[in-house]
């Protein structure tokens, strides 16, 4: 039986799209592997925080070690539901202006438990065709009827719309703002507007991407698109630009409850470490105190777009700090990855089925810690390809 299982490696090998668990450690926005030093294009740290010496400091300044809980030991409906839990929760209800929020463990965790909850027969998902993974997981896991619009296409995701809002229930619109593969962005005012056509459509946003990163306060695209309180299902991660661990969702106060009494992944789960929650009240606290960082990551993350644009003669899809430079097959996106590493850059391959078929690529992301003449000498390596 288990040759099965190594025959389907094989094939995955073959076919340039096999996986392994690299050997590397961190020194800031450096990455060490095989004995080679290289600045991280590959990391979603995108504010830098997570190598800020001096806001680690501030941080462990304030730490009671005495009273510091490493673990939570227990669900939060049990015994692990620390005061700091719901601390950071009102915190961001009233950052973001809204009646609640809700933690949980991880934007996975997030994703393939709140649509099961919410997501009934009498529900039609319609979800962007270029979701996260773990919202597609979180659409199977639903007993709900299920289509996909094409990316960014909004009259098509209308035509379904007026096709289907007379037979259920209720219809929940599903999409990344700023999208993880391609780094474009959703147009949520248009998504609003569809919206509010019905009565029975509701709008779900993972902002995993765009927190930390857009919105005069760092709130994500919601609040550079004026739109947070439209918004029915707004998720968002603390493992990328907040540089900690675990997600979020803002909404109403009867939606938190209905899911802290029906969402299997928060029923069941041990909660986040007391203290890991306890950096991430820290950072959302001062969030909007990084607008510096925000604008320098916008500044090269232009420069880089703009570069990748001229060098591979094709549109650019991106508008954000997520830059795709598309080779085509795996093996392309594989030499080039390799090549760069041995230049001093730690850049990776993305293949099917990350992304479609013939997209494979290099997904670059930028920092705000990167400087623009570090940025150049990427540049200046890839017009020798």
């Amino acid at each position: 039986m288990i040759g099965f299982y190594a025959e389907q490696l094989q094939r995955l090998k073959r076919q340039g799209q096999y996986r392994t668990l690299p050997d590397i450690r961190h020194e800031g926005k450096f990455i060490w592997r095989d004995g080679r030093k290289m600045l991280n294009f590959s990391s979603n740290d995108y504010l830098g925080l997570a190598s800020d010496q001096t806001l680690k400091q501030q941080f462990f300044a304030q730490i009671d070690w005495q009273q510091a809980a490493l673990t939570s030991s227990s669900s939060r409906l049990l015994t692990g539901n620390f005061p700091i839990y719901a601390q950071l929760e009102t915190l961001m209800a009233v950052q973001f202006q809204r009646q609640a929020c809700l933690l949980f463990n991880s934007g996975y965790h997030a994703n393939i438990g709140i649509l099961p909850a919410l997501a009934d027969k009498q529900t039609l998902i319609l979800a962007d065709k270029l979701v996260h993974a773990s919202l597609i997981d979180g659409i199977r896991l639903s007993t709900a009827h299920y289509q996909r619009y094409r990316h960014n296409d909004y009259a098509h995701l209308q035509q379904l719309l007026e096709k289907n809002a007379a037979n259920f229930q209720r219809i929940i619109i599903v999409t990344e703002s700023v999208f993880s593969m391609d780094g474009d962005a959703a147009d949520l005012t248009r998504l609003v507007a569809l919206k509010q056509q019905y009565g029975n459509v509701l709008l779900y946003v993972d902002e995993a991407h765009a927190i930390g990163v857009l919105g005069e306060n760092g709130l994500g695209l919601a609040e550079q698109c004026n739109c947070i309180q439209e918004i029915d299902f707004l998720v968002g991660t603390f493992g990328k630009a907040i540089a900690s661990m675990g997600a979020y969702l803002l909404c109403d106060s009867v939606i938190k409850e209905y899911l802290i009494n029906n969402m299997r992944p928060l029923i069941f789960s041990t909660a986040l470490s007391p203290l890991v929650v306890e950096w991430s009240y820290f950072v959302m606290r001062h969030l909007a105190d990084f607008k510096s960082q925000r604008m320098h990551l916008q500044q090269v993350s232009a420069q880089l777009r703009s570069a990748v644009q001229a060098i591979t003669g094709q549109p650019m899809p991106s508008e954000t700090h997520i830059v795709p430079y598309i080779l085509g097959d795996n093996s392309a996106a594989i030499a080039a990855a390799e090549r760069l590493q041995k230049c001093g850059f730690y850049c990776l391959p993305i293949r099917p089925p990350t992304v479609p078929k013939g997209g494979s690529r290099i997904r670059f992301s930028l920092t705000a810690d990167m400087t623009a003449a570090e940025v150049a000498q990427l540049i200046t390596h890839l017009n020798t390809d």
